[in-house]
């Protein structure tokens, strides 16, 4: 466990509070565990539940995407905010799955993570930007939570984990779907699609997330749909 956690996300919710994004309001927080005997945030509960399998996915990908320009707008200041992206996998230690049917598009995108980072504007980033993580209450988005992993990046990571997430649920063309309403603000670079894949290994599953909201997707389809989604990424580069 990362030690400053409740300090990252109470410093990330009073940051977020000065620009008005559907977030928690941080109530307290005891960074060291004094009070509340371990590390504890206590903030304001958000009313609307995650939708995973929407009415209308025009809809849902259009105001999924919406939300991210509000997002990367903000530029926290150095000296109080500390943390920066960084990938969740050690590039040395990237191995080509052994579950994988598409093993030569795993060795070209450990390649890709291996090379050089492109270019990017760098801003606040939610990090673990995914369905899972958005609340709706008829039909609208009414709060963003889990911002423990926020900190300063591209935007085309909060895409590429989104995309990830929507690929596995539901197929490459959801994913290309949401990719194609955040075009309409964002630039778009494919390396930030594979290296968001590769945080997910070695053994890409289906998120416990889901089946606690009421989906169930098999390993294998998952693993099928992982394969498929990589090898448009590597056709895009």
């Amino acid at each position: 466990m990362e030690p400053d956690l409740a300090r990252h996300e109470a410093c990330t919710l009073r940051l977020l509070a000065k620009h008005g994004l559907p977030a928690p309001i941080l109530i307290a927080v005891d960074e060291d565990g004094a009070v509340a005997g371990m590390p504890s945030v206590l903030m304001t509960a958000l009313s609307g539940t995650p939708v995973l399998v929407p009415a209308d996915m025009d809809s849902w990908l259009g105001q999924m995407a919406e939300m991210l320009p509000g997002i990367h707008a903000i530029h926290p200041p150095p000296g109080a905010f500390p943390w920066r992206y960084k990938p969740y996998f050690d590039v040395a230690t990237l191995r080509v799955p052994d579950w994988s049917q598409s093993s030569d598009a795993w060795e070209r995108a450990i390649v890709v993570a291996r090379g050089p980072r492109p270019h990017a504007d760098e801003h606040l980033i939610h990090r673990d930007y995914h369905p899972a993580n958005i609340l709706w209450k008829v039909g609208r988005i009414t709060g963003i939570v889990d911002w423990v992993n926020a900190c300063v990046g591209p935007a085309g990571v909060d895409i590429g984990h989104c995309r990830r997430n929507l690929a596995l649920l539901h197929g490459i063309q959801v994913a290309d779907r949401f990719l194609d309403e955040c075009l309409h603000w964002a630039e778009y670079d494919p390396y930030w699609d594979i290296v968001t894949l590769l945080d997910a290994l070695p053994g890409i599953e289906p998120y416990a997330g889901w089946s606690a909201l009421g989906v169930q997707i098999s390993l294998e389809v998952v693993r099928e749909r992982a394969d498929d989604y990589l090898a448009s990424l590597v056709k895009r580069l």
